[in-house]
């Protein structure tokens, strides 16, 4: 994985958003939640992990899942939060979508985010951790689960740990239902799932925001 220049919105020292991309790249539609979430006071950070390199087709995706570097894509995350906060950021939180839910919510576990949310991600017992902040998980109703482990069991880990937790699931949609340029995207679901991430990022991050 070679990682690209990451786009910024929003005004140094706002409560910062790191908003991660899913497999097919970092696409145009990722600007227009940014956008939102610039309205609501926040400064959104969109890191690059495929330097530049997007595609539609979901078997080009699936095979550039190889490539990604994890150790790569949460050391990027890190230097970003750490820009933020030496720019007067004093609350982060990051949203990604599956395989950005995934690298989202293992990072977490290092504990320099106050909120995570994830798209149509989970993490496998393997990899999990005390994820030491709030967390939203947003599911489709029909997923392979081919990154990361079962929702389920994973929901359960999170609460047995003491990790406040709030779950949606979206009946009729599959996996990538929020990205605009997937066939298997929904738009009304997309509009709810995106309204409770910019109230869940307004909840904990409150004391920056506005």
């Amino acid at each position: 994985m070679n990682a690209g220049e990451t786009e910024y919105l929003g005004e140094d020292g706002s409560p910062l958003v790191l908003l991660l991309h899913d497999r097919f790249g970092r696409k145009p539609w990722l600007l227009d939640l940014a956008a939102v979430l610039e309205r609501e006071g926040f400064q959104v950070a969109i890191p690059d992990f495929f330097d530049g390199w997007t595609t539609d087709d979901a078997g080009e995706a699936r095979t550039r899942l190889d490539s990604v570097d994890v150790a790569e894509a949460l050391e990027i995350m890190d230097d970003l939060i750490d820009e933020a906060r030496l720019y007067g950021a004093r609350r982060v939180a990051s949203v990604g979508f599956s395989v950005g839910g995934w690298l989202a919510l293992v990072h977490a576990q290092g504990g320099s985010v106050d909120a995570v949310a994830a798209y149509y991600a989970s993490v496998s017992d393997v990899h999990h951790g005390l994820i030491p902040c709030p967390v939203l998980l947003q599911y489709a109703e029909v997923d392979g689960w081919d990154f990361g482990g079962d929702p389920t069991s994973f929901t359960r880990r999170l609460k047995e740990h003491g990790t406040p937790v709030t779950r949606f699931d979206y009946f009729g949609t599959r996996h990538h239902f929020a990205n605009p340029t997937s066939v298997t995207s929904d738009p009304q679901a997309t509009a709810l799932a995106h309204a409770r991430t910019a109230m869940f990022l307004a909840a904990q991050l409150e004391d920056d925001a506005g």
